[in-house]
């Protein structure tokens, strides 16, 4: 992978040459990678005539393969041109920014979640299943005071920990989608394992009721 990474592409017998390793030891490997969508193969160009056999294949490495094999600054640069949004528009164009940001995800949760249903529990658990879709591996699941709602994956956590603003606008999207009254307990951005969202018991809660408070436990 680290040669491919450096080459861009390579043939087998190129990367046994690299490697010393014979061509056919190479294509073992390369066949493995294949099969877990690290590498894709193409037919090498020929320049001139084409002389007799199959033409060689070359190899390169998928954007997947490609990410791990090395370090990315996506989270501090997201972070920077937060910051550099905090200093020219204030706390509101943050507030506007993370609203933007989780639009998209409240449109799709929205349609996977057609037919939940209005119990909030219900939708919870449509909502875990629309949110483990979008990467976040989410649960519900029923506890004596209502519903709670988990989220063991958190794309935004190392920026979020610096902009809770990014919490709060999704925290405000569970409960539209839920349609009641939320409270979220814990935060991955803020060091716990979870995101944890308390849904009150429906019975209990005013009708109609969407309001959000976000109440932390590890304090």
């Amino acid at each position: 992978m680290q040669l491919l990474l450096e080459q861009g592409a390579a043939t087998a017998a190129q990367l046994g040459g690299e490697l010393g390793l014979s061509s056919a030891a190479i294509r073992r490997h390369l066949d493995a990678m294949l099969a877990d969508g690290d590498v894709v193969s193409r037919e090498q160009p020929v320049r001139g005539q084409r002389g007799r056999g199959r033409p060689a294949k070359v190899f390169t490495l998928t954007d997947s393969a490609r990410i791990r094999c090395g370090t990315h600054t996506y989270d501090g640069m997201a972070t920077a041109a937060l910051r550099w949004i905090a200093r020219n528009g204030g706390g509101k164009a943050i507030e506007a920014f993370a609203a933007d940001q989780v639009a998209a995800l409240e449109a799709r949760c929205r349609s996977a979640m057609e037919g939940a249903g209005d119990d909030p529990l219900a939708r919870a658990e449509a909502l875990a299943g629309a949110l483990t879709a979008e990467g976040y591996a989410a649960n519900a699941s029923t506890i004596a005071s209502g519903g709670q709602l988990c989220q063991h994956h958190c794309p935004v956590a190392h920026v979020a920990a610096e902009f809770p603003q990014l919490c709060e606008a999704e925290t405000a999207v569970i409960s539209r989608l839920i349609g009641t009254h939320v409270q979220r307990l814990a935060t991955i951005a803020h060091g716990d394992g979870v995101c944890t969202t308390h849904i009150p018991d429906p019975r209990r809660a005013p009708t109609g009721t969407t309001t959000v408070t976000t109440v932390r436990t590890d304090r």
